[in-house]
């Protein structure tokens, strides 16, 4: 048997002599020798398809791949395979210098690096465009109907002339004096005095009682905005005055009501104001109280406000309505159940403020706050504030809104620079002692604040074993005891509040020198509310946290780029902090979190959005319709 051209293939393959279709058997030798001439070795199907490719340049199967969505695993395992293959490329080049190899792998390598970022942006997109509700922050009537309100509601408020034939040039230099960014067509002007903003004698009486000589940034552009009835977004930090924005227009709008046509027994409200909390709901019917009282005492014609909260008696709130009612102050659920039971109406309400709207849709009052939105009859002026505003709210916010305008002071969820934070590594079991060793750090007043109802009770029996005058407020008692230590530590009789976050949204008490968070909270934007009762209107604060192993490694990460916006001074514990993914904060326009605004993660890697959407996984079918919110089925 001749062995000439034998191929160089290793072991010996078994063969079958075969026989001509006579049924002879063939010469053997030719035969072979034919045989082992034309054999082709047997090539796995997935190596065939890899050479066809490298023929093609691998373009066609490029642009299929592209068409088609994989899943993660998929995904990681074809990069595997096309890192695979690019080393092969250049694993063959031998007739190419080092040199140029060289600079050619680089470029692959920094083309590879701009993709990651573009990879990375591309897919905070599709889950912002997930995450961001289907359904508009809107009435279902409206919504059924196709109902949309183009032009925002027209008043009787005009700004001074001169102040009028400002021009734009002057506008925008005095806003960026006061560093205040306004987005949104045909803006008002910025007025910078309370007399200019045309309002009558009682008021400036009353903001004279209350030691209010001229508008904060906020005021000085939002005030004139909501007079001139547009509807507005109004972002600014703690303690920047807020509540006067909504509070002194809707008692001018009042007025005007009034004294065109008299309310007349159970007419109203005409103004309604929700806020998440009821001690803030509580203080912002204070507030326009106040001023009313001041309007009615320079002759004017009184101004009726009601407060429907949840823990109160509900008759209290049907006396005023009885009589005919302007303002109503409520907390949702509250309102809620009086809308439900036909006790009062919103037919003629045309102005709807909104307090610490973001913290109200994420505590769950969304399908509520859009029950209350169906129960109006008409066109509203909406108005939403709060401290912390991340892009989801926003973007949601304005579905509901006419041509909004979005005022901001500062970032939205900055912490405020009047306060100076300080973060200290305390053990667990240390932490009830070490708070006596704090309280040394000030004189009181000092608000103390921990996640747990539990812990606020120790903590309080603690201090009063210590002899420390102090109360403790929490969803878990009843509201006489809320209001009673709420007032008593207003007046200054105690020294402490002690309380959970019930107490940390929009609350303003006189000069808190010090607020201590026992533990850090779950997520940065609470941290931004405690520390900001204090440092409130230009005094200075300061805010002590305890932080130990038991905290969140994302929240620590939040907090150290927070601090090193306020220009505070970061512990060595929390610098040592840098994970991979700290290279990517500063992608795109936005920095840190576009969902919860927390400046140490990008969305893909936010705790707070998995932790919604697997609270939504495990709801999938349990959907009670016969709930008293199933309005939408």
């Amino acid at each position: 048997m001749s062995h000439t051209s034998t191929p160089s293939i290793a072991p010996s393959i078994k063969r079958y002599r075969k026989t001509q279709e006579d049924g002879s058997p063939l010469h053997a030798e030719n035969d072979e020798d034919k045989d082992e001439d034309n054999y082709v070795p047997y090539v796995p199907v997935k190596q065939r398809k890899k050479q066809q490719l490298m023929k093609l340049g691998r373009i066609v199967q490029l642009t299929a791949e592209a068409a088609q969505p994989k899943s993660s695993s998929e995904n990681e395992i074809d990069e595997d395979s096309q890192n695979a293959a690019d080393h092969e490329i250049w694993g063959r080049k031998y007739n190419i210098s080092l040199l140029d190899q060289h600079t050619e792998l680089k470029k692959i390598a920094e083309a590879k690096k701009i993709s990651d970022v573009e990879k990375q942006l591309k897919e905070e997109e599709k889950i912002l465009e997930s995450v961001q509700q289907q359904k508009a922050l809107m009435g279902v009537a409206e919504l059924a109907k196709g109902i949309q309100y183009e032009d925002p509601i027209k008043t009787g408020w005009k700004p001074p002339k001169y102040i009028m034939e400002m021009s734009e040039q002057k506008r925008n230099s005095i806003r960026k004096r006061l560093r205040v960014l306004v987005e949104g067509e045909d803006t008002a002007p910025p007025i910078r005095s309370f007399k200019e903003m045309k309002f009558p004698k009682g008021i400036l009486n009353g903001l004279a009682a209350k030691g209010i000589k001229k508008p904060t940034p906020i005021q000085v552009q939002g005030i004139p905005t909501v007079l001139s009835g547009r509807d507005l977004i109004g972002i600014a930090f703690t303690g920047s005055g807020k509540t006067l924005v909504f509070a002194l227009p809707i008692v001018m709008f009042s007025l005007e009501q009034e004294y065109r046509l008299p309310f007349v027994r159970n007419e109203g409200p005409y103004g309604l104001i929700i806020c998440p909390s009821r001690e803030l709901a509580k203080q912002t019917h204070d507030i326009i109280a106040h001023y009313s009282r001041h309007l009615q005492q320079s002759g004017m014609p009184e101004i009726r406000s009601c407060l429907a909260i949840g823990g109160i008696p509900i008759s209290e709130a049907l006396d005023v309505i009885a009589k005919g009612v302007h303002i109503m102050v409520a907390t949702p659920g509250r309102l809620m159940d009086m809308l439900e039971k036909k006790m009062v109406t919103l037919d003629i309400c045309r102005y709807l403020c909104m307090d610490e709207a973001d913290r109200m849709i994420d505590m769950g009052f969304e399908e509520d706050v859009r029950t209350i939105f169906s129960f109006f009859k008409g066109q509203r002026q909406t108005l939403l504030f709060s401290a912390t505003m991340p892009k989801k709210i926003q973007n949601f916010a304005r579905s509901a809104l006419v041509k909004p305008v979005t005022i901001n002071v500062g970032r939205a969820g900055a912490a405020s620079m009047n306060v100076i934070q300080e973060v200290e590594y305390v053990k667990q079991e240390a932490k009830v002692v070490y708070l006596l060793d704090c309280l040394q750090k000030t004189a009181p007043p000092v608000l103390i604040f921990a996640e747990k109802k539990q812990d606020v009770d120790c903590i309080h029996e603690y201090l009063l074993l210590k002899g420390v005058e102090a109360v403790a407020i929490h969803g878990g008692k009843d509201q006489e005891e809320r209001s009673r230590a709420v007032e008593a530590y207003r007046n200054a009789k105690k020294d402490v509040l002690v309380a959970t976050d019930v107490a940390s949204k929009g609350l303003d008490f006189p000069n808190i020198q010090h607020v201590i968070n026992y533990d850090m909270p779950e997520d940065v934007e609470n941290y931004v509310h405690r520390i900001g009762r204090t440092g409130r209107s230009n005094t200075k604060g300061l805010a002590t946290t305890f932080v130990n192993k038991t905290t969140d490694q994302s929240v620590l990460l939040d907090l150290k780029h927070l601090l090193i916006e306020a220009k505070q001074k970061v512990p060595d514990f929390l610098s040592e902090l840098c994970p991979e993914s700290e290279q990517y904060l500063d992608l795109g326009d936005s920095h840190g979190c576009s969902y919860c605004g927390g400046l140490g993660h990008r969305i893909t890697e936010c705790p707070k959005l998995e932790a919604i959407q697997s609270k939504q996984a495990s709801n999938i079918g349990r959907r009670d319709y016969l709930s008293n919110t199933a309005v939408d089925y």
